[in-house]
């Protein structure tokens, strides 16, 4: 007989959006807070690892993506 183990669930609690706590929208100008979401390989972070709601991650990722092509942010680490 095969033993099923038993796995424990754990809940994670939802901390909230960085974005709605702040009263702000992600703009391409601010770098300094668009740098938070990238990874050390200039990748955009998932919502899972940033912890910004859905709406505010479409703004994001299309703020950075804007100031990529400004020149503003790299596309690539150095």
């Amino acid at each position: 007989m095969a033993r099923r183990r038993s796995r424990i669930k754990v809940l994670r609690v939802k901390e909230a959006c960085h974005f709605c706590k702040s009263g702000k929208i992600p703009s391409y100008e601010d770098v300094s807070s668009l740098r938070k979401f990238l990874s050390d390989r200039n990748k955009i972070l998932s919502r899972a690892r940033s912890g910004v709601c859905s709406k505010h991650q479409r703004d994001l990722s299309k703020s950075i993506k804007h100031a990529r092509h400004l020149a503003l942010l790299p596309f690539t680490p150095h």
